[in-house]
């Protein structure tokens, strides 16, 4: 005669333990997926890709490369060709704008050394200028550029 043990198996309910595992994760991605109607979210499309725009400082002039570009975000790489230590300045050209004027300065600029200063430009007058340096170079900013929205691999 055999144990009563021995050929006695017991079945673990694993089946609900599954399902149960599935509602749980299907009630987290429903949950998920929650997230209003969509219309209080304003997709605004990416603002233009930065330009570069080159400035050198001598001692007789400031030189501009491009001087005409769109509006958006711009980085000016400042070249100090003088034997002295340079604060490059930007500025609004302009008198009684219907906006607030820019003004923004460079950290020092060591001799010989370069630097950098980045805006957020509109349509405009503007003007680069030195402190006890030469005459301030002028530059014109047009409409806004293209947004970068479809542009590929941008941040």
């Amino acid at each position: 005669m055999t144990s009563p043990a021995a050929g006695t198996f017991r079945l673990v309910p694993s089946i609900p333990r599954r399902a149960a595992a599935l509602l749980a994760a299907g009630a987290a991605c429903a949950l998920a997926g929650c997230g209003g109607g969509g219309d209080d979210y304003a997709n605004k499309p990416r603002p233009a890709s930065p330009i570069n725009v080159t400035a050198a400082i001598s001692d007789k002039k400031i030189s501009i490369s491009p001087k005409q570009f769109g509006g958006g975000p711009v980085v000016f790489i400042v070249s100090n060709q003088t034997a002295k230590e340079q604060t490059l300045t930007l500025e609004t050209d302009e008198l009684g704008g219907t906006q607030g004027g820019i003004k923004q300065s460079t950290d020092p600029i060591a001799p010989r050394g370069t630097g950098t200063l980045k805006a957020d430009m509109r349509k405009g007058s503007y003007a680069l200028s030195v402190r006890n340096g030469p005459s301030p170079a002028s530059l014109e900013v047009g409409p806004p550029r293209k947004s970068a929205q479809d542009t590929l691999l941008e941040p």
